[in-house]
């Protein structure tokens, strides 16, 4: 199962930390042979300085995926529109879960679409810009119908983006650069937890009325513009692969694909290698793709609280202006601490205790909302939960980390594990009845025991990984060879 990575790939530069220790007993080969690889660049020197322009100009193009995440994520909210459309009974609940069905049904379809095509600069855009046009219409339905509808067209055009981007930050950027690369993007859903919320309620509250629509209109009409425009801004600015990318020069593409040849150590230059039928099936053959959709499953539930996050700040007591402010503060400081964890996960290439422990710091901020009303207390809790999604993204870093090649097994395993951690969402939206309120002591314990399980999961991961690496370098050991070769980064 997952036999294509199970056995070490051709020798490689990069080392992780468990080559670190083999590195000062080969140091001077190690260092003559990076020497004359770099020598088509002009020297180790010259490469260096080429690398840090390359990884600047990536960074700024992959930028947009920020602004994209965040009207991805703010189109899918509804707000306000319940009486228009006569909404009764269970209505409501199904136009909030009815994206799921093809958010969830087209992840794997599109990402091997995407791996295929290699043109994610005008594949992602366009989805995008689909996404656009059914949230403004949106806003002209009159009936459930026609909202159940939008919405579930709306799921699936909306699924080409998160594993897509995944998928394509995972073409370009090391596995030691992923983590902080992912929470770059993932800071457009917490920024949209911080002030989505804040800005919706500001447009419900200025537009009513205005040229004869009700202002949940307005805030569709509003939203699936802004998606258009910057979806046609992103077909100029978006990257492709390393070999189809245009605005690359030719000493600038061989750097980008020798990095990933010499991270993983095999090339990863074969972007739409044929047979996208076999990733599919190394894909759903590997058991760790589904221990890790498992485990994010998991904390997806854990962090259904994020759905409810209003709600929760309401408990304290203040009143509805105070109260969307007040939930700005906790994401802030959680899209803080995502970025600074994800980097220093990178810089020490460890992913496990970078998880469990933001991961565990968000189950003492259950423990304590559960066991206490004072309003000082429980603003804290929120604090500590909402920094959970920090580990949360280490979480998707260490899913691109371990499943390197081929691009084509990659594609569908990230879309897999994402597609399928989605069932934690729908389930999340049911531990939080109002009858459970206002302690929500019984959903703040399902929160706890599905933290505690990702973790031991994760653990669990762990160890065999580090089994894995071991038995990489028995092998090395008995080939003599004197560079470390890949390691799994655990």
């Amino acid at each position: 199962m997952g036999g294509d990575i199970e056995q070490p790939p051709s020798p490689v530069r990069s080392l992780s930390k468990v080559e670190e220790s083999r590195k000062d007993e080969y140091e001077g080969s190690y260092d003559q042979d990076q020497v004359d690889g770099d020598a088509e660049f002009g020297g180790h020197a010259a490469r260096m300085e080429m690398e840090k322009k390359l990884l600047r100009k990536l960074d700024l193009r992959m930028s947009i995926l920020i602004v994209i995440y965040i009207l991805n994520y703010v189109t899918a909210r509804l707000r306000g529109f319940s009486a228009d459309l006569h909404l009764e009974g269970q209505q409501f609940a199904t136009l909030l879960s009815i994206l799921y069905v093809g958010y969830i049904l087209m992840q794997i379809p599109s990402n091997m679409f995407l791996n295929w095509m290699g043109k994610p600069s005008i594949y992602l855009p366009c989805c995008m810009i689909v996404w656009g046009i059914i949230s403004c219409l949106t806003g002209v339905t009159h009936n459930f119908v026609g909202a159940l509808l939008t919405r579930f067209f709306l799921g699936f055009v909306e699924a080409a983006f998160f594993p897509g981007a995944l998928f394509l930050i995972s073409k370009w950027y090391k596995r030691s650069e992923i983590g902080y690369r992912t929470a770059i993007l993932y800071c457009g859903n917490i920024i949209s937890n911080a002030f989505g919320s804040l800005l919706a309620s500001g447009i419900l509250g200025g537009m009513q009325g205005r040229m004869g629509h009700a202002a949940w209109r307005w805030l569709f009409y509003i939203e699936g513009s802004l998606t258009v425009f910057v979806a046609i801004c992103a077909i100029f600015i978006l990257p492709d692969f390393p070999s189809t990318t245009k605005w690359l020069t030719d000493d600038e593409r061989r750097l980008a694909m020798k990095r990933l040849e010499e991270d993983a150590g095999v090339g990863d230059q074969g972007e739409t290698e044929h047979g996208a039928m076999n990733g599919l099936w190394l894909a759903i053959t590997d058991w760790k793709v589904w221990w890790l959709a498992f485990a994010m499953t998991a904390q997806v539930i854990a962090l259904s609280f994020n759905a409810y996050f209003p709600t929760l700040s309401a408990t304290l007591g203040y009143s509805t202006t105070v109260t969307l402010l007040l939930c700005a503060p906790p994401f802030v400081w959680a899209a803080i601490e995502t970025f600074l964890l994800a980097r220093h996960s990178d810089k020490k290439k460890e992913r496990f205790w970078h998880i469990s422990i933001s991961l565990f710091a968000g189950v003492i901020g259950f423990v304590i909302a559960i066991c206490t009303m004072n309003v000082a207390a429980r603003y804290i809790s929120l604090f500590l939960q909402a920094q959970s999604y920090a580990g949360f993204v280490c979480l998707y870093a260490w899913m691109s980390n371990s499943f390197p090649r081929p691009p084509s097994k990659r594609a569908v395993a990230l879309a897999l594990m994402n597609a399928f951690s989605q069932l934690g969402n729908i389930a999340g939206s049911y531990i939080w009845p109002t009858a459970w309120g206002p302690t929500y002591r019984y959903s703040y314990a399902i929160c706890i025991a599905n933290a505690c399980l990702c973790i031991i999961m994760c653990y669990i991961f762990k160890l065999h990984l580090e089994s894995l690496n071991r038995g990489f370098e028995r092998e090395e050991r008995e080939r003599g060879e004197k560079v470390p070769g890949f390691r799994y980064i655990s």
